[in-house]
């Protein structure tokens, strides 16, 4: 059975004509592929929502076609069962409530996701209006139900390395009390600054040097940051560096973010070839110490085992007897759990320059420079079942020539969905909704089942993160997923599942400690009872586990606990990237993919969920997950079934609020943002209106953190150096409308500012990186 979900790495087999071709994607001399059929397209998350949403939207525009009246916009805009006016404050508080007629009406914004809805005229004669009326008609009707399309876009992202100026200096364009976006182009120095190496592992105790190569020669290159930040950056609208102690005073240009992996540099040299085109000025000092790094050669599977290998002394180790890791902290002895980064690839995935950097900085800094304490591994989905690649070596290493680039090949485990059916066999009930009607073992409905399996053949890993190629941290991996990781262990379980339903948006919540103590209060007004440990219901079916005894509360709750402690320091079996909430009324559209729990008539099962599957599962919540599936039959949609499993089970569950910046400057401060993206129940995203409603989620677009913005890829196009439509337009605006800016040309300038510095942040999704893509 290891040989069905795990994979050995092998050295690749292309020639060196191959490798003189390409030496860095997969090779070029590629066995023939079909063009993947409709199904296979249809069946990735994604693509499937957008064709439902897409159809769905179409239907809409016929009703509104025949039904719809000219309505004039409102002065007040109703998010849910909260109001605000999409006005700009002026200086003396006051707030203006703009209409389609005033000035503020022009908003310059990036596709809404709906695409508008066209109304009929009063004459009920199209001809006879103008395109410009027609899309002031069009842009009237949309900015009812998308009131955002009147803030105005931020330009503070895009000021570059002239613009610098120390923390204490910096005024954000947004979020700002005093002063109103767009602001006016910053003061450019003709001072060059220098970027300095930028180490998060100051923690790290006792972790020996790990090396790129065989021989111990190449050390794993620092990455470069510059003190300070371009002016008037805006500031995140929801969550927080200082919560998770990430630095939030230094930026990244993408020579110093991404030149340590080959970026700027000839293939020839050992790079990827690209960023030679752009802007460079400056960009030598990032190679002064190590040189261009030549990383044709390298292995980066080989390169982690042998790092694992040199720091067993600090890293926990399965037990001989148990095969389990160790619990009892005697066993443990101070010693650190290790972490796997399961990265979610698929056959057919283009491998481009920018995500070969991407990969080589997620090895780097999650692995080689943490002294083994993660793992990355490539978790490639064998999307053609008719290849034997479990019984053939050969077919496997050609699969791996045709799809992976060569230096990642002795980090991937190959899986299928009808190995999935292997694991998981049996009669399993029908969902009580099924909106993708695909089935229960596919990986649209349950992208959990190869991470299950993963876990279940990996005991080495306390925890696993689950990762998608799309996703991008400006910044360093490690800095991020470890702050992370550190303070939702820390997290009091007391009101947590409160806490997990809410964004924390800190101009209308103040500090942390008010942002809990207004939970507590809206959880006392909701009248419903807090929740701890495991949650009861019909039908619920116990885990080994717990028929064993085991207790899933720790220590810190049993008794007459206190609450401010119950929890402190267990190890979160659950981290999401965004709210945990309640799908009860919300709207949601896979709300009731449930398979095994019960008709509908039934009473229903409590859920959650967390949009975006990205997330650090414990193996403990996977092993969880792992027995309802094949001993339950249980199973929900990917997104729904992990929290579920927490929920049920009394494991620990925790939203993680990390920084989320937004494209435009929403007004009034504080206030509106809180009334849409908390617009649900309680001012929560649980329930009725809650902002993951099928007619909701369009507030997330311009969000630089959501499975279906646009503002993400803008901004990493931009900041890669390449040219890029802003999004802006007359009327509201739409994704690849507008006045293309940077680039090159324009970053040259004497009077431009220069490349782009962005701070740390997370960036999902970026679907492509050349604008020619």
């Amino acid at each position: 059975m290891e040989r069905a979900i795990s994979l050995v790495g092998r050295s690749s087999s292309r020639t060196s004509e191959h490798l003189r071709d390409e030496p860095l994607l997969p090779s070029s001399e590629k066995p023939a592929l079909r063009r993947p059929p409709i199904s296979s397209f249809l069946g990735y998350c994604l693509y499937r929502r957008v064709v439902i949403w897409t159809i769905l939207s179409l239907a809409l525009v016929s009703i509104a076609l025949l039904h719809a009246s000219d309505v004039p916009v409102p002065d007040v805009v109703e998010y849910g069962k909260s109001k605000f006016s999409p006005g700009r404050p002026e200086a003396g508080g006051t707030t203006v409530v703009v209409t389609s007629e005033g000035d503020e009406a022009h908003g310059d914004g990036q596709d809404d996701g709906n695409d508008g809805v066209r109304p009929d005229h009063q004459n009920g004669d199209e001809e006879e209006l103008t395109d410009d009326e027609k899309d002031q008609r069009e842009f009237e009707q949309a900015v009812k139900n998308m009131p955002w399309l009147l803030f105005k876009h931020l330009d503070g992202y895009y000021h570059g390395l002239k613009a610098l100026v120390r923390k204490p200096n910096h005024i954000p364009e947004y979020p700002n009390k005093t002063a109103y976006a767009p602001f006016p182009n910053p003061p450019i120095s003709a001072h060059e600054r220098m970027p300095r190496p930028y180490d998060p592992y100051q923690d790290i105790n006792r972790a020996k040097t790990c090396y790129l190569d065989e021989e111990n020669r190449i050390s794993p290159p620092d990455i470069y940051a510059y003190d300070g930040l371009p002016q008037h950056m805006p500031d995140p609208a929801l969550g927080s560096y200082d919560l998770f102690g990430i630095r939030d005073d230094v930026c990244f240009d993408r020579f110093g973010r991404y030149g340590p992996y080959g970026l700027g540099y000839d293939k020839l040299q050992g790079g990827t070839g690209v960023g030679t085109e752009t802007e460079s000025s400056g960009s030598d000092a990032i190679w002064v110490e190590t040189g261009q790094i030549n990383y044709n050669q390298v292995d980066w599977g080989k390169a982690q085992k042998t790092c694992s290998e040199a720091n067993r002394h600090r890293l926990l180790e399965v037990d001989e007897q148990t095969e389990e890791l160790p619990w009892s902290q005697d066993d443990r002895a101070g010693k650190k759990g290790r972490i796997a980064v399961v990265v979610r690839c698929y056959q057919g995935f283009k491998w481009t320059e920018a995500v070969i950097l991407n990969f080589r900085a997620m090895v780097t800094e999650l692995s080689l420079k943490s002294g083994g304490e993660y793992t990355v591994h490539l978790l490639l989905h064998v999307r053609d079942e008719n290849l034997p690649v479990w019984a053939d070596d050969v077919t496997a290493q050609r699969l791996l020539d045709s799809e992976i680039p060569a230096e990642f090949h002795s980090m991937v485990t190959f899986w299928s969905e009808m190995q999935m059916k292997l694991f998981y066999p049996g009669n399993f009930d029908d969902a009580i909704d099924n909106p993708s009607n695909t089935g229960v073992h596919g990986v649209y409905r349950s992208a959990h089942l190869p991470l299950q399996v993963f876990a279940m053949k990996n005991p080495e890993y306390e925890y696993f993160w689950n990762w998608e190629m799309d996703m991008r941290v400006m910044g360093n991996y490690y800095e991020i997923l470890d702050r992370i990781g550190r303070w939702a262990d820390d997290q009091p379980r007391e009101l947590l599942w409160e806490r997990n339903e809410r964004y924390y948006i800190p101009e209308f919540h103040g500090s942390w400690d008010s942002f809990t103590q207004q939970v507590r209060l809206d959880s006392q007004s909701s009248g419903r009872e807090p929740i701890l440990g495991p949650v009861m219901f019909d039908g619920r079916q116990p885990l080994r586990q717990e028929q064993w005894g085991a207790p899933m509360l720790p220590d810190s709750c049993s008794g007459g606990y206190d609450g401010e402690q119950c929890g402190v320091g267990e190890g979160a079996d659950l981290v999401t990237l965004n709210p945990i909430f309640d799908i009860d009324g919300s709207g949601w559209v896979f709300s009731n993919d449930v398979t095994g729990y019960g008709q509908p008539d039934s009473s229903p099962v409590p859920r959650r969920c967390s949009i975006v599957t990205a997330a650090r599962l414990s193996r403990r919540l996977l092993l969880s997950m792992h027995e309802e599936v094949w001993r339950y039959r249980h199973t929900m949609f990917s997104e729904m079934f992990p929290a579920t499993v927490a929920l049920h089970h009394g494991l620990k569950a925790v939203y993680a609020p990390h920084p989320v910046y937004l494209d435009r400057a929403w007004q009034p401060l504080g206030s509106s943002i809180a009334a849409a993206f908390n617009g649900g129940e309680n001012n929560s995203t649980s329930g009725r209106h809650s902002p993951f409603d099928l007619g909701n989620e369009h507030i997330h677009k311009g969000a630089s953190w959501y499975y279906h913005s646009e503002f993400p890829g803008l901004l990493w196009r931009r900041w890669l150096g390449y040219a890029q439509p802003d999004g802006r337009g007359q009327y509201g605006g739409r994704g690849g409308e507008g006045t293309t800016r940077g680039g090159n040309e324009e970053e040259s300038l004497e009077s431009s500012s220069g490349r782009l510095c962005l701070r740390s942040m997370l960036l999902h999704p970026i679907k492509h990186e050349l604008p020619t893509d």
